[in-house]
């Protein structure tokens, strides 16, 4: 809503496409009604009573497209070329010109198709008194068009700046609310209308203090009645006594008003006002604030909940990440330093400059929410490649990957398949017995296949590991559920022989 109230162009957009529409349906309707034969006898009883000579298209049809187009044109000028300069204070004089000479034009244009459209007045008035009256008609109610033009662009203005500036508006002055800052524009576009509509006095006084005052009462039990009335045993009841006074009290002002703006019955008019008023604020007003007030209280505590959640589970995240990390790291440091002792310093050398590439990778990428594809799959073939150099002297070891290669600009989690493969090699490998360790990792659709699967090997009864499993699995299966929840499927099975991990992910 504020980008499109920031950017004028959608505004005049709007406002172009609206006349534009209201005027090629005025004259569909005018050029419709031509061509009904009944039609052409609009007014003819009239100007033959007055024995003067009437024409459809002469004394109707021409003086209204006239008028039409006039009406048109000249709001598309005072809309687009001259009110837009001056409310930026430009060429202040030259517009001012511009306007009273649209204010002469219109004058001039209904003067003269008056003089069609009521050409029967010339039996009863003479020709000079005649011109005198349409001209002076025409002049005030083209003074009152301008009127409702300014009126109209007062109300577009102060909307735009109220829409735009309401979070300002709102933090500067507490008791006016956002929704009251709504119903102020909704108010002043219906008493808009009321004018335009050349509705009775009476009525659009009533129907303007009316909910103005319900405007005022509803910011006033936002910010001061309903957030006092809670504290109190039966908050409604409470609330509503005191919005009961402060109605009542209102009422005074609007009977006051009524007194001295609406010059005939005022007195009983004023009495019903006030009495509607009353019951309009009691029966409307107060339950909409209240309403209003409770969604908000409730809205505002599921937020909260929301973001004490979310900092539980990013503090949840950054932890299992903690501890995840210095696992993997003390498991690559022992391999290092069994192929040292095994083997000559190139391979060392070859997995001391994988471990720097690895440690590069925890440092950086794996401090980020999400991270390439690509370079968690390089991570994963250097581990692979670092676990290796320890088992590859051994031929009861075999093992086997397909990992692919290329898998574009899909993002994942860092660290999040690792700990399935750091378990396979952890359980899995055995320098006594037949060990097997199987690793597929493709891409389709931005979906992740991943399956592992190994040999499973009995530990020593000394073992000090014999029955620990280990952190790694649990966290990362808590880091699927807060990372990828209803985007993933783990399935993990274990038989006497083998451990199997399935696992698909829908990526970014």
């Amino acid at each position: 809503m504020k980008n499109f109230i920031k950017n004028p162009s959608d505004i005049n957009r709007i406002e172009y496409w609206a006349a534009t529409t209201m005027f090629v349906f005025s004259i569909f309707f005018l050029v419709s009604s031509s061509v009904d034969i009944q039609d052409w006898r609009y007014d003819t009883a009239t100007f033959k009573e007055a024995q003067q000579h009437y024409s459809y298209f002469n004394n109707y049809f021409l003086p209204v497209l006239v008028r039409y187009i006039t009406f048109y044109g000249s709001y598309l000028l005072l809309t687009f070329v001259i009110v837009p300069p001056l409310t930026r204070k430009q060429n202040i004089a030259v517009n001012i010109i511009l306007t009273v000479i649209i204010f002469y034009l219109i004058s001039v244009v209904l003067a003269i198709t008056d003089t069609w459209l009521r050409g029967y007045l010339f039996s009863t008035y003479s020709e000079d008194a005649l011109y005198a009256k349409v001209f002076q008609e025409s002049a005030i109610f083209s003074f009152w068009l301008l009127m409702m033009f300014a009126l109209y662009n007062i109300i577009k203005y102060l909307a735009i700046y109220l829409l735009g500036n309401s979070d300002l508006i709102e933090a500067k002055y507490r008791v006016i609310t956002r929704d009251g800052i709504y119903a102020f524009i909704v108010w002043m576009i219906g008493l808009f209308l009321l004018l335009m509509g050349q509705a009775d006095s009476e009525v659009v006084v009533v129907l303007a203090v009316c909910p103005l005052a319900g405007i005022f009462l509803y910011c006033y039990a936002m910010y001061f009645l309903l957030p006092g009335s809670q504290r109190a045993a039966k908050p409604f009841r409470n609330y509503l006594k005191q919005f009961f006074w402060i109605a009542a009290l209102s009422s005074l002002p609007i009977f006051a008003v009524i007194l001295i703006v609406v010059p005939r019955h005022n007195d009983e008019l004023s009495i019903i006002t006030a009495i509607f008023n009353l019951g309009f604020q009691i029966l409307f007003t107060a339950p909409l604030a209240w309403y209003v007030y409770k969604h908000r209280v409730k809205v505002d505590y599921e937020i909260k909940g929301l973001q004490t959640a979310l900092g539980r589970s990013t503090a949840d995240l950054n932890f299992l990440r903690s501890q995840i990390n210095p696992h993997f790291l003390f498991n690559i440091l022992n391999t290092l330093y069994g192929t040292s002792l095994q083997e000559k310093a190139e391979r060392t050398s070859e997995g001391i400059q994988k471990l720097g590439d690895m440690m590069r990778f925890m440092l950086h990428e794996n401090l980020q929410e999400k991270i390439s594809l690509n370079r968690e799959i390089e991570y994963l073939n250097n581990y692979i490649t670092l676990q290796s150099l320890r088992t590859q002297a051994s031929p009861e070891i075999t093992i086997s990957t397909e990992i692919e290669d290329h898998v574009g600009i899909l993002q994942i989690a860092p660290m999040l398949l690792i700990p399935f493969v750091e378990n396979a090699f952890k359980h899995g490998i055995s320098l006594k017995e037949k060990s097997i360790i199987r690793i597929s990792l493709v891409t389709k659709d931005k979906t992740l296949y991943f399956d592992i699967s190994n040999s499973m090997h009995d530990k020593p009864a000394n073992d000090p590991e014999k029955d620990n499993n280990g952190i790694g699995l649990a966290n990362v299966q808590q880091r699927l559920r807060l990372m990828y929840p209803s985007r993933h499927e783990l399935s993990i099975r274990e038989s006497g022989k083998e451990f199997f991990v399935h696992l698909t992910i829908q990526l970014d």
